[in-house]
C-alpha cells in the first residue's frame, strides 16, 4: 500500500478555499469517480475521498490544504503518475486565472 501526502498553502479565505475543494471534488468525481463526502466545520473543512483501490482525505484551511491518501495495492505502481496528476489538479485551481477582472471601486 502506498501513502501519498501533498501540502498546498495558500492566501485565500476559509471561502474561497472552500470553493477550490468543492471544485476539485467535483473533478475527482467526474474523472476518476470518487465518491466524495464534504464537512464543513469552523477552522477547517474535510473532504473524504474514496474508490476501489484508494481512499483519503482533502483538510481545507483558512491557509492550506493538506490531502492525504492511501493507495491500494495496483493503485500503488502508478503512484507517482497519480501524485503528479493530484498536484496539477490543485496547482490548476489555486492558480489566478489569467485575463481575471479586477472590480473598480469608486471612490466618492
Amino acid at each position: 500500500m502506498a501513502n501519498l501526502h501533498i501540502r498546498r498553502e495558500h492566501s485565500l479565505t476559509l471561502a474561497a478555499a472552500r470553493k477550490i475543494a468543492v471544485a476539485w471534488a467535483v473533478q475527482v468525481e467526474g474523472e476518476f469517480g470518487m465518491d466524495c463526502t464534504y464537512e464543513e466545520g469552523t477552522n477547517e473543512d474535510r473532504l473524504h475521498f474514496t474508490r476501489s483501490g484508494v481512499n483519503g482525505v482533502l483538510v481545507v484551511t483558512g491557509d492550506h490544504f493538506d490531502l492525504d491518501a492511501k493507495l491500494g495495492f495496483l493503485l500503488g505502481a502508478f503512484k507517482g503518475k497519480i501524485e503528479a496528476e493530484i498536484v496539477k489538479n490543485l496547482d490548476d485551481l489555486l492558480a489566478p486565472k489569467a485575463g481575471a477582472k479586477t472590480a473598480k471601486v469608486k471612490k466618492t
